[in-house]
């Protein structure tokens, strides 16, 4: 992981020392469960915690020889501790600690990716309310299709990010759960009760079986939000980049004082941060399939998982946490030109009426297919550049058979497009008025 797209919070939650504060904490608590249970002498935990302590230095001096991490660890921990080591790790095996530590950490990760959706969440609420009412054009296949408002696009992403928290939340809950139940996951070495004990304490719950390992169906479900996740933040994204293209700009990113576009050409203000953006979206559905692949272990459990998580465990978590604050901050700086939007609302005179025009002509006999025949055909005049389509609309006679020109102007009423904001802002807010 490299600094420029990391935050001080999520990367230290993966250093060493970060992993293995939380493999201590662990064996320490098994151990403070053993004492309650009488299986080891009284007083050992408390020695434990007031002498145990660790340096990353030596744990790998000593991996480097006996090639085993969690050896290396209580090997460490036991020069500091002395004798009362000797019952650090009773009846547990190596997943016990690296799998619960593992989700202590997806849990710890989840808490500060839900304060980056909270700011998120936030800045969109506050756009979407002042943009409600600002009208600009719909677009489908990129091509001007009905009028909408700002607000109603900007809301579109706020109820987007909203399932995003839902989802969220509960991949936190998928993966908050602990094994301590020994070599094969049958507790044959190791009461239930301590893997209880653990689990309470580290805010987890006990994994109903757990073979040696945690199954790995919980992780490949948490990657995979994480990377819907990261889809929405690109779509949000992508719409940002084709807003701010120089023939539609009706937003762009802010462009500070001193901010510089391009090395060749001094006049370039181009859309960087989501742009960026969307490469970290592609960053974090990388680690999708290979979590999806990390399912099927072999029998009770092999390690070809193993390098995959220690990989995109801190990868997708840091990129997402990164790429959340930075979307928050894009929108709440965002830059949005109302007079733009309302040119390009108009720009094809009139034409996003088209469908109002359609079924007034229904509703005043005509077929649909008859209907659809005559709007087309004075559609594409304008689309054509030749003069606006109410004025082709006032001059067809078959048209004006149905319709008054007074009944063909009020067609062209622009607030008539948003009589239901207030119903989608309440829907999505839970109010109408900010």
């Amino acid at each position: 992981m490299i600094p420029r797209y990391s935050r001080p919070e999520m990367s230290a939650l993966w250093e060493p020392e970060s992993k293995y504060s939380i493999w201590l904490e662990i064996e320490t608590l098994a151990a403070e469960a053993m004492e309650n249970l009488g299986q080891i002498p009284a007083g050992t935990s408390a020695a434990i915690r007031s002498k145990a302590k660790f340096e990353v230095a030596r744990i790998d001096a000593i991996e480097a020889e006996v090639k085993h991490d969690v050896i290396a660890f209580l090997t460490n921990i036991a020069e500091h501790v002395g004798e009362p080591a000797r019952f650090l790790h009773l009846g547990m095996t190596s997943s016990d600690v690296l799998d619960t530590c593992l989700n202590v950490q997806l849990v710890r990760a989840t808490d500060i990716l839900m304060s980056g959706l909270e700011q998120l969440l936030a800045a969109l609420e506050r756009r979407a309310f002042e943009h409600k009412l600002t009208p600009t054009i719909g677009r489908s296949h990129g091509i001007h299709a009905e009028p909408t408002t700002f607000g109603v696009k900007l809301a579109t992403f706020h109820a987007e990010f909203q399932r995003a928290k839902a989802r969220l939340q509960m991949a936190r809950e998928d993966i908050a759960t602990c094994a301590l139940s020994g070599a094969v996951g049958t507790f044959a070495n190791i009461d239930p009760r301590i893997e209880a004990h653990v689990s309470a304490e580290l805010g987890l719950t006990p994994e109903p079986v757990s073979t040696q390992v945690i199954p790995r169906d919980r992780h490949a479900m948490y990657f995979a939000t994480l990377g819907v996740i990261a889809s929405s933040i690109e779509r949000l994204a992508v719409e940002v980049r084709h807003l701010q293209r120089t023939d539609v700009l009706e937003a762009e990113e802010f462009f500070s004082e001193g901010q510089k576009g391009s090395s060749a050409m001094p006049h370039k203000r181009n859309p960087i941060l989501t742009e960026n953006l969307t490469g970290l979206a592609r960053l974090v559905r990388m680690a999708v399939m290979p979590a999806m692949e990390n399912v099927a272990l072999w029998h009770e459990r092999d390690i070809s998982h193993s390098s995959v998580e220690r990989g995109i465990g801190p990868d997708t978590t840091i990129h997402l946490d990164f790429a959340l604050h930075r979307m928050a901050g894009v929108i709440e700086n965002l830059l949005i030109y109302p007079d733009r939007q309302l040119g390009n609302l108009n720009q094809l005179g009139g034409l996003h009426n088209s469908q109002r025009v359609l079924l007034a002509l229904v509703e005043a006999g005509c077929s649909r297919e008859d209907a659809y025949r005559l709007v087309q055909r004075n559609a594409m005049k304008t689309w054509a550049g030749e003069g606006a389509f109410l004025d082709h609309l006032r001059g067809d006679k078959d048209v004006c058979d149905k319709l008054s020109s007074d009944h063909l102007s009020g067609l062209f009423d622009l607030d008539y497009h948003f009589k239901r904001v207030d119903h989608i802002f309440t829907r999505v807010f839970g109010r109408s008025d900010a």
